[in-house]
């Protein structure tokens, strides 16, 4: 089959490779479903099987952006309980997450991807946990819908099995049993993990939380997961109600617990990671233990700001997340790009803390790092999957902004005038090609109604 090319020029375009290459200028050819060369000044003459050429004059290039935490159900669940902090959120909302269906988490799913891929996310990845009894197939409502929207997508199949009755936060009748979250967790992956250098889905093992599981499920979790050879996600060091919550049941604190459970490595990642000391950082990077820093539901949970200067300088890898859209109802990548720089500043690192640059490469390559996917997207590189997006620049917005990246991170949302996704079209002109957003409004819409109504009959 002859080789198709895009070919796009003229534009600003940040590699985010290990060199952190820049062309104030330069073009990407995509060959197929990688990238073929990129460099300065216009692509290379003669080029054969072009299919369509892009102008991108007034823009900016970037890899595309990639999510490493989220938990696509609480779409239908946004606004809700919005002066809480986590465990007082969580009290407040288990009870009605604990009521979603098949048609509910198929809904949410697909607005939460609709709104990232909108905003220039190519990869995302989500942490399913809530499975009550009899609500059908969640983990393929929420496979599906990132199909049909078309990005790259890891499952983080995650599960509790510590209810109310045995000292966990959700209620019983929302958790599953220690054999029965481990056998569902293996079949989901044997029936959806793809291994292949461009593969679209990949599944994770995902316990949730300390205080939500028991040891033995994040131990035997932990021997699952490398047994099948995929990646291993939790929360982790969210809060310190959290850290009291390990000291008391487990007698220590949560880093030294999951080291216990056999919860670091090179092949796991965390979310939040925000009461981090000394000590915790230093077994994280001895480890190539990951983390997912979400900014904007840290500050929305009040619960604190993440040393990711620290993490960063003791050589952790550290991606961006939107987390749930119950504790950030932005439920984009751009906010998380601009506020893990000005949250990130208000710490003990003042100015220093991060560079608009350093934003965005968590954006990208940082996130497809934790992933387990940094030789195959993250970067502008020649053989690499061709996952790009191009910002619109040349607005109002951002006219007066000299440097393309600067503008991108500080200044307002950018339109995305192209995403490609394996070399897809996925937007166009601000506007996804794959799924019907005005549809997807209406549906997200009637089952939060839905939801709404099942949760207040009890």
């Amino acid at each position: 089959m002859a080789t198709s090319r895009i070919v796009i020029e003229n534009c600003a375009i940040a590699t985010v490779d290990a060199h952190d290459t820049e062309y104030a200028s330069g073009h990407v050819v995509v060959a197929d479903n990688r990238i073929e060369s990129v460099g300065a000044g216009p692509a290379p003459s003669g080029l054969e099987g072009v299919v369509r050429r892009v102008d991108g004059t007034g823009h900016l290039l970037t890899p595309g952006l990639v999510n490493t935490h989220h938990h696509f159900y609480q779409w239908i669940t946004r606004g809700l309980a919005t002066d809480h902090n986590l465990f007082d959120w969580l009290v407040a909302l288990y009870p009605t997450w604990a009521r979603i269906d098949e048609p509910m988490v198929r809904a949410a799913a697909g607005g939460s991807l609709a709104m990232m891929a909108r905003g220039g996310v190519t990869t995302a990845m989500d942490h399913h946990y809530v499975f009550p009894r009899g609500s059908g197939d969640l983990s393929g409502a929420i496979i599906g819908a990132a199909a049909r929207t078309g990005i790259r997508f890891t499952l983080a199949r995650g599960s509790m099995d510590r209810g109310a009755s045995d000292g966990g936060l959700p209620p019983d009748f929302a958790v599953e049993s220690l054999d029965g979250a481990l056998a569902a967790t293996e079949e989901t992956i044997d029936a959806h993990h793809d291994a292949s250098f461009d593969a679209m889905t990949q599944i994770a093992v995902a316990p949730c939380s300390p205080f939500s599981v028991s040891t033995e499920l994040l131990r035997q979790g932990a021997e699952l997961a490398r047994r099948k050879g995929v990646r291993l996600h939790t929360h982790g060091s969210e809060t310190v109600e959290e850290e009291r919550f390990c000291e008391e049941l487990f007698g220590m604190g949560p880093t030294d617990y999951f080291e216990s459970t056999g919860w670091l490595g090179s092949d796991v990642w965390m979310a939040h990671c925000v009461h981090m000391n000394d000590s915790d950082i230093a077994a994280f990077a001895r480890t190539g233990t990951g983390v997912a820093h979400c900014p904007s539901s840290n500050a929305r949970l009040a619960a604190g700001i993440a040393r990711v200067p620290d993490l960063l300088a003791a050589g952790v890898p550290v991606g961006l997340g939107v987390d749930g859209t119950a504790s950030n109802e932005a439920g984009e990548l751009h906010t998380e790009l601009r506020n893990t720089l000005l949250v990130n500043r208000l710490g003990a690192h003042g100015e220093r803390a991060m560079t608009a640059r350093q934003a965005l490469r968590l954006g990208t390559y940082g996130g497809a790092q934790v992933l387990g996917r940094a030789e195959q997207i993250g970067s502008i590189e020649a053989g690499k999957l061709a996952d790009l997006v191009l910002w619109k620049m040349d607005t109002l917005a951002h006219a007066s902004i000299a440097d393309p990246v600067t503008a991108l991170v500080l200044g307002a949302a950018a339109p995305v005038t192209l995403s490609l996704v394996d070399g897809k079209a996925v937007v166009e002109d601000n506007h996804l090609t794959t799924v019907d957003e005005d549809e997807l409004a209406r549906a997200t819409r009637s089952e939060a109604r839905r939801l709404a109504r099942i949760a207040a009959d009890g």
